[in-house]
């Protein structure tokens, strides 16, 4: 069994020469959008997740998933290869992509925090106009004892 952080640091390098595979090595025009942005190594260090994200060719156009899935599919051995070959470990981790959620998540905590905001707005302006439902001054003040004149 390997360190915590033994498994961090070649998740880390692993990232990085995928990264740089992708980007310099692998001539799959699929691959052109993929952004790795991270790596997890199990304590083993028999295997890798690799997490990515994808681009669109532009902002309106939708990213093509399964086509880079597929990509990534055929590269496997190729990279997997380049990184037993950079590292120099004795067992070479076995890769495993996945697509990163990040994008999706925060896109979706950015509407509901915006939804937030307009309903936070909107019972700040209700409240602006509010009025008590009874008296202005909720509070009873104190009753001032009677003096008996014995």
């Amino acid at each position: 069994m390997a360190d915590q952080a033994r498994a961090r640091r070649l998740a880390k390098r692993i990232a990085q020469i995928v990264a740089s595979a992708l980007e310099h090595e692998v001539k799959d025009p699929r691959l052109a959008r993929v952004t790795i942005t991270d790596a997890r190594v199990t304590p083993d260090l028999h295997d890798a997740t690799v997490y990515y994200t994808v681009l669109g060719d532009n902002l309106e156009s939708a990213p093509d998933h399964a086509a880079v899935t597929a990509a990534l599919t055929s590269a496997t051995g190729v990279l997997r290869t380049m990184v037993g070959q950079q590292t120099g470990v004795r067992f070479t981790p076995t890769l495993a992509f996945v697509a990163d959620t990040i994008p999706t998540d925060s896109k979706r905590i950015d509407e509901l925090l915006a939804k937030a905001r307009e309903s936070d707005a909107e019972v700040a302006q209700l409240a602006s106009t509010a009025q008590p439902a009874g008296e202005a001054d909720p509070y009873k003040a104190p009753r001032e004892e009677e003096s008996d004149p014995e």
